[in-house]
């Protein structure tokens, strides 16, 4: 099971909160996509399938995957979800997902328009300035899509906050602040707490974004008032080295 696999199995069974969460778990997966040849350079080309209705191309969570559907080696470019379905929309192309695996599903051209629009429109930029903030009311759904998205911003900032807001105009909403974000980063986070919105259903609810210095009066006044979340630190792979010769005895060194 992947958690592509758990993210459909919840769907099948649940309703529109699941169906979000599947598309939220596909956009953030690394897709292998099937290719009729190596890639030239930045140029790929897709394999297509007829499935009656149209065509489909054909894409897995996993290298181990395509390789059974094709039952031999084949050519594949690997991308994220959300890159997948930047480069399919307005194709008019279908995706048949994990072909005879658990998750296996065809999403329509439609699904994947919808999808690219929802991860493509991002948070609107404004001007208010916060004058006093207090503890979060946020429902469950929202605070589960924020903390699950958040995860996986390792290393863009050291922790964000959330409170609720009131701006100097006397507007109130909710105001979600990175810390010490990595320069160039800002954009990557505000798309980050705007995708936990809409794939948590709560549109309608309002999402403030700023980005602040540790140790700012305000990044105080929301971590004595807020709830604070830590961003995990990247992973640092460990240097390769190599085992000595006959140190695993499931693999014994070869004689000449």
């Amino acid at each position: 099971m992947t958690p592509l696999d758990a993210a459909h199995a919840a769907m099948e069974t649940g309703g529109e909160a699941e169906r979000l969460a599947f598309y939220a778990a596909f956009a953030d997966s690394q897709i292998f996509l099937l290719l009729e040849e190596e890639p030239e350079g930045e140029v790929i080309t897709p394999r297509a399938v007829d499935a009656g209705e149209g065509e489909i191309l054909l894409a897995f969570d996993s290298e181990d995957r395509l390789v059974a559907f094709t039952q031999g080696e084949a050519a594949f470019a690997a991308m994220s979800g959300r890159g997948l379905v930047a480069m399919m929309a307005g194709q008019g192309l279908g995706l048949g997902l994990n072909l005879e695996a658990p998750s296996a599903m065809v999403l329509p051209p439609e699904a994947l328009d919808w999808l690219a629009e929802t991860l493509g429109h991002g948070p609107e930029a404004a001007e208010e300035i916060p004058v006093e903030v207090a503890t979060p009311d946020l429902p469950r759904a929202l605070l589960l899509a924020l903390d699950g998205k958040l995860a996986s911003a390792a290393g863009l900032a050291t922790a964000a906050l959330l409170a609720r807001a009131t701006y100097r105009s006397g507007a109130e909403g909710h105001l979600l602040a990175f810390v010490d974000a990595k320069e160039g980063a800002e954009h990557a986070l505000a798309g980050a707490a705007n995708e936990a919105l809409k794939f948590s259903g709560l549109e309608a609810e309002a999402l403030d974004v700023a980005f602040l210095e540790d140790g700012s009066p305000l990044a105080q006044a929301m971590t004595r008032h807020g709830m604070r979340f830590n961003l995990p630190e990247p992973e640092t792979p460990e240097p390769y080295q190599p085992a000595p010769p006959g140190s695993d005895p499931n693999k014994p060194p070869k004689l000449r």
